[in-house]
C-alpha cells in the first residue's frame, strides 16, 4: 500500500545513502568500523546484514515467521555504538549504512514520550530510501510513558532531555563518513513530539549538528507542558464529579462541529482555524437525567478548563488549553486526556511520571495534594535547563544556513498547537520578521491530532509513509520539502496534505487540502470540488 513499508512510525530517526562506496570490500569495510576510536563510546558490533535479513532483537519467537516489514530491505552495514559521556551514562546508538546507493545524506531521529526504545521501524525507513540513519533511546529502556528510569539519575534526565541525540548525532557522523570514505553532503534530522523538542534543542544548542530540521508538534516547553498536565489531571479526577468519561466524548465532538464547522466556508467535519470556534459547553448542560448526550455542571466547567488552559493560584496561564474539533473518534481525547477511567489517560501517567520520579523523586508522591504553582516552580528549578527547549534565538542555526520546518496539528489532544504557533511568534520576535522567514516556516495542519491522524487531510510524509499512487515530491513529503530548501534554495510556500483510506492499491484519497505557511490558512475558492487541494487558494485568515 505504501512506497518504503517499512516506514511506520510517527517518530521517525533519519538516515543518509548514496553516492559514494566503501572503499574496501563491502564486508570487510564495515568490520573494520569496530576498530574505530570513538570519544566515550566503544563500538559493540559492525557487520552487514545481508538484504531482508534483518529481524528486531526480541521480535520473531522461534517458530513465527519473521515480520514481513523488513524483508524488502536491501543490504546495509549495522553499527552499534554505547556512549557513556558521564559515569552514569550509557546510551546504546544505532547508525545504518546502505552498502550500495547512499544519497550522500544524514537523516537523525528522534524519539517519543520518555524514549526508552530504538525504533527499528524509521530506522529500515530511512534505509528503504538510501539515506545513512541513527537512532537512540536516549540512555535507557523502557517503555514511551515510563520515568521510572529517571529516579535517582540526573545524568540521564540530561541525556534523555538533550546529550542522548546530540551524541548519537556526533558518533554517527564520525561513522558514516569512515564507512564511505567520502564527506556527508548533508545531514537532516526529523522527529515529532518529544522528537519534536529534541529537534528544537538540536537547533538551539547544537546549531552545527544538522542543516535542515522538521520539528513536528514540538514537546519544548517540557516543564510547563506537563504541569498542565498535572493541572488537567487534578480538574478531571480529584473531584469524581468533575471527570468526563469518554462516553460523553462524541456528544461533545459533535456539538462543537454543529457549532462551528462551517464557518471556514466548508461543511466537512473539520474546523480550518479552531481559535476561531467559541463553542459553550453550558449548551450540553442536561435538561433532565444524566445520559452521554449531555453534560452535569461540573464536568461542563471541566471542560471550559481543559479549553481555557492550566493556571496557577494567581491566575497566571502555564500552558495553552485544547482546541476544540477532535474531542471525538480514535486518537482523540478519550486516550490522551480522559482515559477509559480516571487516572487511565496517557497524560496522566506523563504528568505523574514525571512529577514523581524527576521532580520531587518521591515513587509516593500524591498528586492529588500538589500545588500546581510551587509544582511548576520545582519543575522548572530541577529540570527546565535539561528539559525545556524554549530558546528562541536561533541566529547561530540560521547564520550557518540552517532551514527549520514547524508543523503542528491544530486538534492535537497531547500538546496544544497554541504551544508551537507561541514558539514561532517567539523566534520572530527575537530574531526579527524578515530574517525569521528566510530560514523557519510553519504549517498549521486542520483536524490533525497528534502527530498525524485525525479528521482532515494529515498525510504530508511527516511519518514516512507516502501512499501508492500520490507523487512523491517537496510538495508532498515534509522531509524532500527540508531538502530543497536547504540544497535548493527555494522556502517551501504550501505542502499538499492528503487523507487515504483502505488497504487499495492505489488507495482512496478522499481529499487533499494544501498546507499554507503560517499564518497564511487554505480558503475555498467556493467553486469546484471541496475534497481537492486545487480548488483552494493560501489567503491570508479573516479578520
Amino acid at each position: 500500500m505504501f512506497k518504503h513499508a517499512a516506514i511506520a512510525a510517527i517518530w521517525i530517526l533519519g538516515v543518509s545513502v548514496g553516492w559514494a562506496q566503501p572503499a574496501a570490500s563491502n564486508e570487510s569495510a564495515c568490520a573494520n568500523l569496530a576498530r574505530l576510536s570513538l570519544p566515550a563510546a566503544n563500538i559493540v558490533s559492525a557487520q552487514v546484514i545481508a538484504a531482508g535479513a534483518f529481524a528486531p532483537p526480541g521480535s520473531t519467537p522461534k517458530g513465527q515467521t519473521p515480520n514481513p516489514q523488513f524483508a524488502g530491505l536491501p543490504a546495509f552495514c549495522r553499527v552499534v555504538v554505547l556512549a557513556a559521556p558521564t559515569a552514569d551514562s550509557a546510551i546504546p546508538i544505532e547508525v545504518w549504512m546502505p552498502v550500495s546507493g547512499w544519497n550522500g545524506r544524514f537523516r537523525g531521529q528522534g524519539n517519543g514520550g520518555f524514549a526508552g526504545s530504538i525504533n527499528y521501524s524509521v530506522l529500515a525507513a530511512a534505509i528503504s530510501q538510501s539515506y545513512a540513519s541513527a537512532a537512540t533511546n536516549t540512555g535507557h529502556a523502557g517503555s514511551a510513558v515510563d520515568a521510572t528510569w529517571a529516579l535517582g539519575h540526573p545524568e540521564k534526565v540530561i541525556d534523555f532531555g538533550y546529550r542522548a541525540i546530540h551524541e548519537m548525532t556526533l558518533k554517527s557522523k564520525a561513522i558514516i563518513q569512515a564507512y564511505y570514505a567520502s564527506p556527508l553532503k548533508h545531514s537532516y534530522f526529523a522527529a515529532c513530539s518529544d522528537g519534536g523538542r529534541e529537534a528544537l534543542m538540536e537547533a538551539q544548542r547544537f546549531p552545527a549538528d544538522y542543516d535542515g530540521i522538521a520539528a513536528g508538534a514540538p514537546a519544548n516547553n517540557w516543564t510547563h507542558l506537563l504541569t498542565n498536565a498535572l493541572y488537567n489531571s487534578r480538574a478531571l479526577t480529584v473531584d469524581p464529579a468533575d471527570y468526563i468519561p469518554s462516553s460523553k466524548l462524541p456528544a461533545i465532538g459533535a456539538a462543537v462541529l454543529a457549532a462551528c464547522d462551517g464557518a471556514d466556508g466548508v461543511v466537512d467535519g473539520v474546523l480550518n482555524d479552531p481559535r476561531r470556534c467559541h463553542f459553550e459547553p453550558a449548551t450540553l448542560l442536561c435538561k433532565g437525567p444524566e445520559t452521554d448526550k449531555c453534560l452535569t455542571p461540573p464536568q461542563a466547567h471541566t471542560l471550559e478548563l481543559l479549553y481555557a488552559g492550566g493556571r496557577d493560584s494567581e491566575g497566571k496561564l502555564i500552558f495553552p488549553g485544547y482546541l476544540p474539533g477532535s474531542e471525538a473518534g480514535p486518537g482523540g481525547w478519550a486516550p490522551w486526556i480522559t482515559g477509559p477511567a480516571p487516572q487511565k489517560s496517557t497524560m496522566f501517567a506523563f504528568a505523574v511520571g514525571y512529577f514523581a520520579n524527576m521532580v520531587y523523586e518521591r515513587p509516593d508522591w500524591d498528586y492529588k495534594k500538589a500545588d500546581v504553582g510551587d509544582a511548576l516552580k520545582a519543575a522548572m528549578e530541577k529540570t527546565g535547563k535539561a528539559l525545556d527547549a524554549t530558546n528562541p534565538d536561533l541566529k547561530p542555526f540560521a547564520a550557518r544556513g540552517g532551514k527549520l520546518i514547524l508543523y503542528h496539528g491544530w486538534n492535537d489532544p497531547a500538546i496544544s498547537a497554541l504551544n508551537t504557533i507561541d514558539y514561532y511568534n517567539a523566534v520572530r520576535a527575537a530574531t526579527g520578521a524578515k530574517e525569521t522567514d528566510s530560514f523557519v516556516r510553519l504549517f498549521m495542519v486542520p483536524g490533525m491530532q497528534h502527530c498525524g491522524g485525525g479528521a482532515g487531510a494529515t498525510s504530508f510524509g511527516q511519518s514516512g509513509l507516502i501512499p501508492d499512487g500520490l507523487p512523491e515530491d517537496a510538495q508532498h513529503d515534509i522531509n524532500l520539502a527540508i531538502e530543497a530548501w536547504v540544497e535548493k534554495g527555494p522556502a517551501p510556500q504550501k505542502l499538499i496534505a492528503t487523507k487515504s483510506e483502505g488497504r487499495t492499491t492505489p488507495p482512496h484519497v478522499p481529499m487533499t487540502r494544501p498546507l499554507c505557511a503560517f499564518p497564511l490558512q487554505a480558503k475555498y475558492n467556493g467553486t469546484g470540488d471541496n475534497t481537492n487541494a486545487a480548488n483552494f487558494t493560501c489567503a491570508s485568515p479573516a479578520k
